[in-house]
């Protein structure tokens, strides 16, 4: 079947509207603040062969690499002869899933008339899943937590009572994860009706020939995108805070033509902790730096993604094998988009900013604090924030912005209310963005009282705090400052679990973004501003 542009555009922005749909619904029925507040989670919508057709505009940008891949393997363990209608399909392997088990991701096969027309799809990032708290120091994934197997967790409408069982027993807060997964099931149920009333409506047998022709003319933009590259190879290089000494990774990438080859030889090897990435998260923040500097608006599909070519060693922290660690991947997942960037900042300054004050930061707790019935419950909680953004050749960075995960920070209010932390500030970090013609923006400081009765211990994902990785300005502009995460006022490791007495303080200082052109080029106008608003001092 063929598509004229009108109903081609109609078409696609109605799949677009199903998983936006979708996401709304997650978000409403989610137990969590990870996903009601902090968005961590997507919804995505696939053909028959697990080829990305939409993806939820809320998504973490990462999960258009992963989710789809995910449903493939579903697909290997679970030939479309052994699906049915109403199963829905589970887990959270960390090589075939995202590269951490806190997020579990789920697929329901849709139907027509009993021939397989797609996938519905939805990841979130679980508030537990058991084993040690999430920190950078684990140093095997058994140390992380329940692992969960390519399974069908409902069959034709029922969920496996044991699946059930086994997940409340192995997580601290089970309501809050079998609430999510519940939601999970929600927004899949919710693409399953809608698809199949736009195929009704249209009167379409399958989403075959509309796969076909998104994904022939996504590539065709992306490919014309290419072209405007110059031909050559382009090479960087990042540094990592790492533990006893930094982490190097390497990258080349060759552009030819229409195709972008990327290689991450010569990067470090996988190591015995936490911060390893699995190849198919290596694939999805690559693609997404890509994508943000040559296309960044065509929608999320499997076509974009076809001209790029991603390769990593085996066995290298950007290609880990079992039973590597991966709960801490983002500290080395999310220096790929900007070191894409980067590398393509002199064959194209205008279009590319300076260094982000990225990975995101977060900080895990647990501990045991009394209910209403003044009983002792197990709580734990996971909370976001962010730092500068990177300055562009003619604006300066944003403030306080999460990249290149779309994760929000976790309002002071849900903090307060959902543990035993009070929050005595939380403000924007003077001189913390890079200075130049364009200024980085400035990260944020937080600081947290232990309110609880009993000790909490605590974790954190911090980096860039060394002052050799702190966020590089570009075309002249100065870096910003690197983080600090500061217990009782002293300086701490923030790849190691702590604990926090009762009225103990934790200090977190998130870093700000490289600045673009010499400082010396700034409008005096735009200094005398910065001052005033607090950003300089």
């Amino acid at each position: 079947m063929k598509f004229n542009a009108v109903t081609l555009e109609m078409l696609w922005t109605r799949l677009i509207s199903i998983v936006d749909e979708a996401a709304a619904a997650l978000v409403r029925t989610s137990f969590s603040t990870i996903v009601r507040e902090s968005n961590d989670f997507a919804c995505v919508l696939t053909d028959a062969r697990g080829r990305s057709l939409a993806q939820a505009t809320d998504s973490i940008p990462s999960f258009i690499g992963t989710v789809p891949r995910t449903i493939r393997h579903f697909l290997n363990e679970f030939p479309v002869d052994t699906l049915e209608p109403g199963d829905v399909l589970i887990t959270n392997d960390i090589w075939l899933g995202t590269g951490h088990l806190p997020d579990i991701t789920c697929a329901k096969p849709i139907f027509l008339k009993r021939k397989l027309v797609g996938f519905a799809g939805s990841v979130a990032h679980a508030p537990d899943i058991g084993g040690k708290m999430r920190s950078a120091d684990a140093r095997e994934v058994f140390e992380e937590g329940l692992q969960i197997p390519v399974m069908k967790v409902i069959r034709r409408g029922r969920i496996d009572p044991t699946f059930e069982r086994f997940v409340r027993k192995n997580v601290r807060v089970p309501d809050q994860v079998m609430g999510d997964l519940w939601a999970q099931f929600t927004a899949l149920h919710l693409i399953e009706n809608r698809v199949l009333m736009v195929l009704a409506e249209h009167k379409l047998r399958t989403l075959a020939d509309l796969a076909d022709e998104i994904h022939r003319r996504s590539e065709a933009a992306m490919r014309a995108a290419i072209r405007e590259v110059p031909n050559g190879v382009y090479h960087h290089s990042a540094v990592c805070d790492g533990f006893e000494k930094p982490i190097e990774l390497k990258m080349a990438m060759t552009v030819k033509d229409e195709s972008i080859a990327i290689d991450f030889a010569g990067s470090a090897a996988q190591v015995p902790r936490s911060i390893n990435v699995c190849m198919a998260y290596t694939n999805a923040y690559t693609s997404y730096g890509v994508k943000a500097v040559l296309s960044p608006n065509i929608p999320n599909n499997e076509g974009v993604l076809r001209p790029v070519t991603i390769t990593a060693p085996a066995g290298s922290i950007l290609n880990s094998t079992p039973p590597a660690a991966g709960g801490a991947r983002a500290l080395m997942g999310h220096f790929l988009p900007m070191m894409v960037i980067t590398a393509l900042a002199k064959a194209m300054p205008q279009k590319v900013v300076a260094t982000v004050g990225s990975p995101l930061w977060c900080i895990n707790l647990s501990g045991v604090r009394r209910d209403t019935n003044s009983q002792s419950k197990s709580f734990t909680n996971l909370f976001f924030m962010n730092g500068g953004f990177g300055a562009a050749h003619d604006r300066d960075g944003a403030n306080v912005l999460s990249w290149p995960s779309n994760i929000s920070s976790t309002p002071v209010e849900m903090i307060e209310q959902l543990s035993p932390l009070h929050v005595k500030h939380r403000r924007l970090r003077t001189d913390s963005g890079g200075g130049g013609r364009y200024r980085g923006g400035t990260g944020q400081e937080i600081l947290f009282e232990n309110r609880s009765e009993t000790p909490i211990t605590v974790a954190f994902l911090a980096e860039r705090t060394r002052a050799e990785t702190a966020p590089s300005g570009i075309s002249g502009g100065e870096a910003g400052a690197p983080g600090e995460v500061l217990i009782n006022g002293e300086r701490a490791d923030p790849k190691i679990q702590h604990v926090i007495e009762s009225g103990g303080l934790i200090e977190l200082k998130t870093p700000g973004g490289g600045g673009y052109g010499a400082p010396a080029q700034r409008d005096a106008t735009l200094i005398d501003a910065d001052r005033v608003d607090g950003y300089v001092s």
